[in-house]
């Protein structure tokens, strides 16, 4: 059975929502009510205790329906059975209400009353709940409009069937029951007087009971209006009313009396229904002749009880008009003249009780005018007066009825004497007094039905519209008054009949036309002139006195003035200008100390109305009021102890107020003399004074009557209560209407209290500013915040008491409202004010803080709700308390109020939830409010706002509070269980939007995110899973249809989005519930759904997607994060500055471009402001109000520029700018929406791709989608410039992770074994694939709407594609290499799969170029442009992409490209020109350049080594050496402090000098090196040697660097020292032998490193291979380290393999010999001209220990090698521990988790040991150069027999000899004895395990072998 407060909610939902509702909506509502028929049939009805079911209670195990057996303990039984005792409800479902109260609340750890009365406040609250869910039913079908008509219908056949099944008699029935005090009613004497409602607040059940009986009553009302009430009902209802009319108790219970007046208008209703029902359904009481005598009987018969005799005489009357009403339709009689008698006779005797005990009175003053009455509900009310209109109309309208007011007004009249009555009244004897008042009450009953005619129409004046029975009588009536109280109560009704345009107009015309005799315009302004000549003949004459004002003159001029005063409010804009065009009269008689204050009272009121008619009759009014009225005496206050006054001599203001209106204790002239100046002064458009000339006016409301009110007595508090609210609205518009500027506030120094309090003169204090006045009196905490102070402490039980009990009530809620703004805007403006004021004044919040008392009170008045904006109010003021006050939690908790606010927060905002109406501005949303204050709270010092209103634990640690809202009603709880449901869409939009934000910024928060995520994940919420299915896929609504929705929904699924990546980012996968609750969320994120397609209108974008696919019939599969995708890609509406055609004639004229080209905001004087959201949007009421100054400019110059026709034509342009602002707004917030969602959809995207990837099973699937859905979208018309930059992050972090994942997942997990074909196959995408995201990506790159930084992102993805492609899992081995790695030992039965492979790679390279070279031009044009205009990292970005491109050119395409364009040039330009300061000077933007330095250079390399020697033709034949020459920043000198130190500039961590250098130097000398290899290319001896000779050149010019790298005299260990010398070797090592001189020492250098590097490892000085051999011998070291002993060891090797090249070429080139074991000679011996000395040279003996060294490193090489290739063809026998050792020695561990299958650990080492078995075969081949170059040395110093040559004998010198120079025969045998073993290693190399061809080797091995051997056998 559904809950009825999920009935309810579902029918509020659907009947009461701003839009139509949708037909699954109507059929869901109409299926849920027939459901619950029989729950409406036996309405209220609920089993009651059966001893069976109390002795299961007592056995503690109960069987539920559809429930497993309950088990009870001893404090649930005795809980169950007090529920039984106390509601006489069955003890089975008092066990079914614990379980639910336990579910609502939970229960646990609450004490047995708090469980018993929450219990039963739940069974209250469902009971409710199905009260309001028939209210609201029976309020549809009667009174609402808007509803579908069908659903109206199907309402209404519902409600026909349960009253005619007899609910009607049944609420009779509940009604009594529930007055008894018995369990079923009231309560027994022994039942829980409390309980606990729905918010966990205490209330008296009685109060709830009572509350059920008044809506039990009102669908009494209604029903009637649905099905015909019967005859029998009508008897118990006259009964029922009976019953509740004596239980009013003197009307002190106010929802008794609304008990027994509702009851009292279900009889009116149904017997004006029943008559008033028509010819086609005729009357039922009509046709029961038996029933209507019975009836008779029962409604004339008389009671002792006064109350219930008053509501029995409404009965009579209402009775009487029935019978008028089927005067004429009583058939089925014989004889029908003797009916019609009859029936005349009961209406005369019914009408004639009812005027006799005036029953017109009762229903005026103790029902109409009650405060009950009035302030029940608009619509009840509403209902109430129509059928009282109905009845009257009726009663007016027949004869009987027109005949019985006839008399009741003859006998007023002649009871009554003429207008005079003075004192004579007062004079009379007692027998005379009560003679007198017998006859003046025979004048009441018309009176008073006048006045109740008055007070129907006057709250429904539509009423009066085409009622021609009511004007008919308004003639009769107004005619031949003898007395003025009937004159006076018929004009009161011509005031109310005025109160609608029409009404007006016709009161106008019938006062002007003189249509009434004696009633008209002229006696009212005749009379006023009369009196005013009158007083001014007595004040000519000195001796005479004013006479006496007649009291019924007076009273018929107030008649008359509110008559006057309703025309003009509410008559016709244009005609009412024109009905009195002198009102001059009005003021004459204001200045008159005789005239009556009540009178001067109604001409002030009267005068009022005029202000509002034209500003030129405002300024009117302004001119005779300074004529006339009376004046303000300006006196100044009283200071320090001084008791001297200032004594009046003239009758002004403070006079009538202080003497004779407080004698009086009326104060009407008071009362209209400040609504009429706070009129005028809110129309004021001058404010440059501040408002100086109001101070007179101001210190007198502050000084005469505000300050005073408390002490002055009052004959009417309703016009206490208005007085004060005139005076605050006066300080509310001096304080809000000016902007008092910082100059202002500074003067106002000097008008601060003087010390020796000296007295300020009037004409000082007319130099007041009244705002500033105020400020210094809130900031001293005087007068006025004293009085408003005390009325706000009246505290907000007490007002909301007195607003639902007095009259005054509503004066009195208004005067709060206006208390609490002005407190409002005196804390937005103190805090300036106290800037200048200190210490005299201080800030209001240290006012406040002197009692903190005051503070509670101001936040308790949130739980004011019946005006929002008293709460809003409150809520404000906390917003601002709270970011002024640390301490406030703390107040709070000490005035014990902190239970209450956080009760009074939570109402005030499930009360605003459950509205069905949105309210346009959020700022006056209540609910909004709330959230925006716990918003902005979050970030204040705990414990603040937020952590008490969200229950957080304030008393403790708050990171630590255990959330539990199920278990405490607060905020929390409200926000969660509204987005659970997300009901009521259209009215909450904006709750549901902040509500997630909230939450969002909840969980962010460092303090409460721990408490508030574990909550959201629990099993109670299921937080991030609930709205995936539904709500974030659902379709947005429609743009056209309700934008201000589909912005709100964009922006809650963007929040919402943002919970989900948080909730991913922040969970913590070593807890169970976290990781399982990521797992889940990613499943259903990633979950590939079945989406049905349409085959006829099935499009695809990219018909590539269709083959990794599948497609079955009609299906395609497809993920939720796609169908988000989906949901944000639409195209953006228009935000640019588009005016419609129809104003764009009007542009100039109304200065649009400059108001809107302004940029400042409203506070600046601009028309913008930035929204709750943070939008920069158009204020349109400041916009409207410019455009309007504008025109107003315009209409002043219209006699002269401009017409009549433009005017008109300037004023509908306003109106269609307008209408453009508010779309222009709408549409800037769409956009930011779409945005914001966009933003969310890509943080759950990045996260849960870069961290939650291991949930997902068809990882390179999933990301392939996500990458083409995302750059399809980038590639999409509809998707903005903006968009496009969140999209291309997606992809770039995807296309990131596809990499990632390439290289350490391999491709299936059916099985734990992983084969080369899975390392081989890394890009595990298909071609199709891979085509699709790179023709997508060159779409994207071109297209037209783009920027740079969006084309950055672009090329990034473009790099990082071409990585993938090229499948390069090792940066330093290539794909071949590892193939040839993998394929050794294997057998040969996988070739079909490797072939595979290489096809598939070659056909993705042919396919990726295809792309490029079809958009090749394109695309290097957006390229180049960037390349050379954009910013140093765009062009960055563009040099590292041509590069790129140029790795995939297949006929030079993009070479001649990019050369066509000069870029190389521009490059090399670049590099010569910048390069210097880049190195040089360590800024942010220094660096920046320098990238751009490093990429150009990058693409300069990629030519030369790309295109081989064409490239490195094109690079020389460009100058290159020569432009590389005259580079500077090649010879930056670098000081040691600057080498390798960190720069730190602006906190930015900069690269060292030394790195910036080596940024620049590398990549220079690699270009050097490339050109270089020409010399052995080329192929003409000319081309050689010019490239020689400038090389030479450009070493010479940087001789300086060569000289630093070749000394290598660093001590610290660096590789790019390392890299630099490698490089600079091998450019010597090509050009330096043709270099006949050596003036730069370069060739003693080269010695000297070989010395260095050819020594054996154990004897080396070398500090690299130092830091080799003791790395080797490391244990621990990480990754890094060991990568930087690989790269150090590839260099000395190839270090070592240059010198040796070198060596060999001076050996073969230059004829140089080498001596054995002598270094010690001198350089001129062998090389000609050094001119050094004694240096260092390379000795056979040395060369012989580089090959020794060499054979070495080639067999751990090649044992290592082979090493590795076993254990990876064994790498699936490998234990999961023998793998992890392996990772743990080659690998990185920061790609592996605990939870990695075995499978990809395999994976991951057989990747690792691949790329140590590739860099073992990099070493073997270096190895190998070294032993050929040395083997070549020995073998031509073997084959010469150490031959000397002719050119060193003939330079002999006399000291050596050629034994000396060559070496003796023991050095010779020595070195064969130690060349010979190395020899016999070398021979001994396998060819197979080396992985190269030995033939040369081997050759040259067993050539020097014999030439060792015959040199030993000679």
């Amino acid at each position: 059975m559904v809950s009825y407060r999920q009935l309810l909610s579902l029918v509020e939902s659907v009947v009461l929502g701003s839009e139509q509702p949708l037909p699954h909506q109507r059929s869901e509502l109409i299926h849920t009510l027939r459901k619950c028929l029989p729950n409406f049939m036996s309405f209220l009805e609920y089993p009651g205790p059966r001893a069976s079911d109390r002795s299961q209670v007592l056995s503690k195990e109960v069987r539920l329906p559809n429930a497993p057996p309950t088990i009870l303990d001893d404090q649930d039984v005795q809980i169950a059975l007090k529920l039984s005792e106390d509601l006489n409800l069955n003890e089975i479902d008092c066990v079914s209400l614990l379980v639910a109260a336990h579910q609502e609340w939970g229960l646990l750890g609450r004490v047995p009353l708090e469980i018993l009365r929450l219990s039963a406040g739940l069974w209250f609250t469902e009971r409710i709940a199905l009260i309001t869910t028939l209210l609201t039913l029976l309020r549809v079908a009667v009174l609402d409009e808007g509803v579908d008509n069908d659903l109206v219908v199907d309402i209404q056949n519902f409600l026909e069937e349960l009253f005619k099944s007899g609910l009607r008699q049944r609420l009779i029935t509940i009604i009594k029951e529930l007055n008894r005090d018995e369990p079923a009613g009231s309560g027994g004497p022994h039942a829980d007087r409390y309980v606990l409602d729905s918010r966990g607040t205490l209330v008296q059940r009685y109060t709830v009971v009572q509350r059920e009986r008044l809506s039990l009553s009102q669908c009494l009302v209604f029903s009637v209006l649905v099905v015909r009430i019967s005859s029998e009902e009508l008897k118990d209802i006259l009964s029922l009313l009976k019953d509740c009319a004596g239980d009013t108790d003197d009307f002190q219970s106010i929802v008794k009396l609304q008990i027994a007046y509702t009851i009292l208008f279900v009889l009116v209703t149904a017997l004006m229904s029943d008559a008033l029902s028509g010819s086609q359904d005729p009357s039922v009481f009509s046709l029961d002749s038996d029933f209507r005598r019975e009836f008779q009987g029962t409604v004339m018969s008389t009671v002792n009880d006064a109350k219930i005799e008053g509501f029995m005489n409404v009965v009579r009357l209402s009775w009487a008009v029935f019978i008028m009403l089927t005067f004429d339709g009583t058939v089925g009689r014989v004889a029908a003249s003797v009916a019609r008698a009859a029936d005349a006779a009961d209406i005369r005797s019914c009408l004639e009780c009812a005027c006799a005990n005036n029953a017109f009175k009762f229903l005026l003053t103790r029902i109409l005018r009650t405060a009950a009455f009035q302030n029940d509900d608009e619509d009840i009310i509403f209902m109430y007066n129509a059928y009282l209109h109905k009845m009257l109309t009726s009663f007016l309208s027949h004869p009987i009825g027109r005949d019985k007011a006839k008399e009741v007004k003859d006998r007023a009249m002649n009871a009554l004497g003429s207008y005079s009555v003075g004192n004579a009244y007062e004079s009379m004897d007692d027998d005379t007094r009560a003679q007198q008042q017998a006859i003046e009450d025979q004048a009441q009953p018309f009176i008073c039905l006048l006045e109740v005619l008055t007070e129907v129409y006057q709250r429904e004046p539509g009423l009066t519209d085409g009622n021609e029975a009511l004007w008919n009588f308004v003639c009769f009536a107004g005619e031949d008054h003898s007395s003025y109280q009937t004159l006076v109560a018929f004009l009161s009704l011509l005031s109310t009949l005025a109160s609608g345009e029409e009404g007006a107009k016709r009161v106008f015309q019938l006062l002007q036309s003189k249509a009434i005799r004696n009633v008209g315009w002229h006696i009212l302004f005749n009379s006023l002139n009369v009196y005013e000549q009158k007083f001014k003949r007595c004040l000519q004459n000195t001796r005479a006195l004013l006479p006496s004002f007649q009291e019924g003159d007076a009273r018929v001029l107030v008649a008359y003035l509110r008559v006057l005063q309703r025309v003009i409010q509410n008559g016709n804009s244009v005609e009412k200008l024109l009905w009195f065009p002198d009102i001059e009269p009005l003021f004459k008689l204001l200045p008159y100390e005789n005239v009556p204050p009540y009178l001067k009272g109604a001409l002030r009121n009267a005068i009022a109305t005029f202000v509002e008619v034209s500003p030129t009759l405002k300024d009117t009014v302004w001119t005779f009021l300074e004529q006339y009225d009376l004046p303000v005496v300006v006196k100044a206050p009283v200071i320090g102890n001084s008791s001297q006054e200032v004594s009046s001599q003239v009758y002004e203001m403070r006079y009538e107020l202080n003497e004779v209106e407080a004698r009086r204790e009326e104060y009407p002239s008071t009362l209209s003399y400040l609504n009429l100046l706070n009129v005028l002064i809110e129309k004021e458009t001058d404010l440059s004074d501040n408002g100086r000339r109001f101070v007179g006016i101001f210190s007198f409301v502050r000084d005469q009557v505000f300050g005073p009110f408390s002490q002055r007595a009052y004959a009417d508090p309703v016009e206490k209560w208005q007085l004060v609210v005139a005076c605050l609205r006066h300080f509310q518009l001096m304080l809000g209407m000016y902007n008092i500027a910082d100059y202002d506030a500074q003067n106002a120094m000097n008008q601060l209290p003087q010390p020796d309090h000296t007295p300020v003169s009037p004409d000082d204090l007319t130099m007041h500013i009244p705002a500033i006045e105020l400020m210094k009196d809130f900031m001293s905490g005087k007068t006025i915040f004293r009085n408003i102070m005390r009325i706000l402490m009246l505290g907000v039980d007490k007002v909301l008491e007195d607003r639902s009990s007095q009259l005054y009530g509503p004066s009195l809620e208004e005067a709060v409202h206006l208390c609490l703004e002005l407190v409002l805007l005196a804390l937005e403006r103190d805090s300036s004010f106290a800037d200048y004021w200190r210490p005299v004044y201080q800030p209001l919040d240290v006012i406040l803080s002197h009692e903190s008392h005051q503070i509670v009170m101001l936040l308790q008045y949130v739980r004011y709700d019946r005006l929002p904006a008293i709460q809003q109010c409150s809520i404000k003021i906390m917003d601002i308390l709270s970011g002024r006050m640390v301490q406030l939690v703390s107040i709070i908790m000490k005035a014990d109020a902190a239970g209450n606010l956080i009760e009074d927060y939570a109402n005030c905002l499930e009360a605003r939830t459950q509205e069905f109406q949105a309210l346009e501005k959020p700022n006056k949303d209540t609910g909004f409010l709330i959230l925006q204050l716990l918003i902005n709270n979050l970030a204040r010092p705990a414990p603040n706002v937020t952590h008490l209103l969200l229950r957080f634990d304030v008393d403790g640690p708050v990171e630590r509070t255990i959330l539990q809202p199920k278990s405490h009603y607060s905020c929390l709880r409200v926000i969660l269980d509204v987005l659970e449901t997300l009901s009521n869409a259209d009215a909450n939009s904006v709750l549901h939007e902040f509500g997630f934000q909230l939450i969002y910024e909840v969980c962010v928060d460092g303090l409460t995110g721990g408490p508030m995520i574990e909550l959201l994940r629990g099993e109670k919420y299921e937080f991030f899973m609930k709205h995936l299915d539904t709500f974030l896929c659902s379709p947005l609504p429609k743009r056209n249809n309700n934008q201000v929705l589909r912005i709100s929904n964009l922006q809650q699924r963007a929040w919402l989005l943002k919970l989900f990546a948080l909730q991913l980012h922040v969970s913590d996968m070593d807890v169970i519930t976290d990781r399982e609750s990521c797992r889940c969320l990613i499943s259903q994120l990633f979950l590939q759904e079945s989406l049905h397609i349409d085959k006829n209108n099935a499009s695809f974008q990219n018909s590539q997607i269709q083959q990794h696919i599948s497609i079955t019939n009609e299906s395609i599969y497809k993920m939720k994060v796609l169908e988000l995708l989906d949901v944000i890609q639409f195209r953006p509406p228009e935000t640019n500055i588009n005016f419609p055609h129809s104003v764009l004639n009007f542009k100039e004229d109304l200065r649009v471009d400059e108001i809107l080209g302004n940029s400042a905001t409203l506070e600046k004087g601009g028309v913008y402001y930035y929204s709750e959201r943070g939008d920069r949007i158009i204020d349109l009421a400041a916009f409207r109000d410019k455009l309007w100054q504008e025109y107003h400019e315009l209409e002043n110059q219209s006699n002269s520029v401009l017409n009549q026709k433009r005017l008109v034509d300037l004023k509908d342009a306003v109106q269609q700018l307008l209408i453009w602002g508010w779309k222009y707004n709408k549409n800037l917030e769409e956009n930011a929406a779409q945005l914001h969602m966009l933003v969310g959809w890509s943080q759950v995207v990045e996260v849960s791709v870069s961290r939650r990837m291991e949930f997902l099973e068809s990882r390179p699937q999933a990301l392939f989608e996500i990458l083409d859905a995302s750059l399809g979208a980038t590639t999409s018309q509809d998707c903005s410039l903006k968009m496009a930059l969140f999209l291309t992050q997606v992809v770039l972090t995807s296309m990131a992770k596809l990499q990632e994942q390439s290289f350490l997942s391999p491709g299936g997990e059916s099985t734990d074994n992983v084969t080369y074909i899975d390392i081989l196959s890394s890009a595990h995408l298909s071609n199709g694939a891979c085509h699709s995201i790179l023709s997508k990506l060159v779409m994207a790159i071109l297209r037209s709407e783009s920027s740079e930084i969006l084309r950055r992102r672009q090329y990034a993805i473009m790099l990082s594609y071409f990585q993938y492609c090229c499948g390069m899992l090792d940066p330093d081995v290539s794909l071949g290499t590892m193939r040839d790695l993998l394929i050794e030992g294997q057998d040969g039965e996988d070739d079909v799969d490797l072939q595979k492979i290489d096809k598939d790679q070659a056909e993705l390279t042919q396919m990726n170029f295809s792309i490029l070279k079809r958009e090749a031009t394109a695309l290097v044009d957006v390229v180049a442009k960037d390349a050379t205009q954009g910013s140093e990292v765009g062009k960055a970005m563009a040099f590292y992409v041509l590069e790129a491109l140029l790795g995939f050119d297949q006929d030079q395409l993009f070479l001649n490209q990019i050369q066509s364009r000069g870029l190389l040039r521009a490059c090399l330009s670049d590099i010569n020109n910048n390069s210097y300061q880049a190195v040089l000077l360590p800024s942010a933007a220094s660096i920046r350049r320098l990238y751009t330095l490093e990429a150009e250079l990058a693409l300069l390399l990629r030519v030369g080594y790309g295109y081989k020697k064409r490239g490195a033709q094109i690079l020389f034949a460009m100058g290159i050496l020569e432009r590389l020459s005259s580079c500077r920043a090649v010879d930056v000198y670098l000081t040691e402090d600057s080498k390798w130190a960190h720069a730190f500039k602006m906190g930015l961590g900069l690269p060292s000098q030394h790195d910036r250098h080596h940024q620049i130097v590398s990549p220079v000398l690699r270009l050097v090196f490339c050109v270089s290899q020409l010399v052995d290319m080329s192929e003409y001896l000319e081309e050689s040697n010019k490239v020689i000779r400038e090389i030479i050149e450009f070493v010479v010019a940087h001789q300086g660097l060569f000289a630093r790298i070749l000394r290598d005299e660093d001590s610290e260990i660096h590789v790019q020292l390392l890299e630099e010398l490698e490089i600079a070797i091998a450019i010597l090592s090509k050009v330096w032998p043709f270099e006949e001189r050596d003036e730069c020492g370069i060739v003693q250098a080269l010695f000297n490193l070989m010395c260095v590097f050819f020594s054996e490892d154990t004897e080396s000085s070398s500090k690299y291979v130092l830091y080799i051999r003791n790395s080797e011998r490391a244990v621990d070291q990480s990754y890094g380290a060991r990568e930087n002993v690989r790269k150090m060891e590839l260099f000395v090797k190839r270090l070592q393999c240059n010198l040796v090249s070198y060596l060999y070429c001076l050996v073969t080139r230059k004829n140089l010999r080498l001596p054995i074991s002598r270094p010690n000679i001198m350089d001129g011996v062998f090389v000609g001209n050094y001119t050094f000395g004694r240096q260092r040279q390379p000795t056979l003996k040395l060369v012989a220990s580089l090959l020794h060294q060499a054979t070495t490193d080639l067999e751990r090489a090649v044992e290592e090698k082979c090493l590795l290739l076993t254990k990876i063809q064994d790498v699936n026998e490998l234990s999961r521990h023998e793998v992890d050792e392996i990772l743990e020695a080659y690998g990185r561990q920061e790609y592996l988790s605990a939870s990695d299958s075995i499978r990809k650990r395999r994976y991951l080492a057989m990747i690792e040991m691949c790329s140590a078995a590739g860099y073992r075969e990099r070493l073997t081949t270096l190895i190998l150069h070294v032993v050929e170059h040395v083997l070549n040395i020995f073998y031509i110093h073997f084959e010469n027999r150490l031959q000397v040559p002719d050119h060193l004998n003939q330079d002999m010198t006399s000291y050596l000899d050629k034994e000396e120079n060559v070496g003796s025969k023991d050095d010779i045998m020595s070195l064969n004895e130690r060349i010979v073993p190395i020899l016999e290693r070398l021979e001994a190399l396998n060819e197979d395990r080396v992985g190269h061809s030995l033939k040369l080797l081997h050759r040259l091995v067993h050539s020097l072998k014999s030439r060792i051997l015959l040199r030993y056998s000679s």
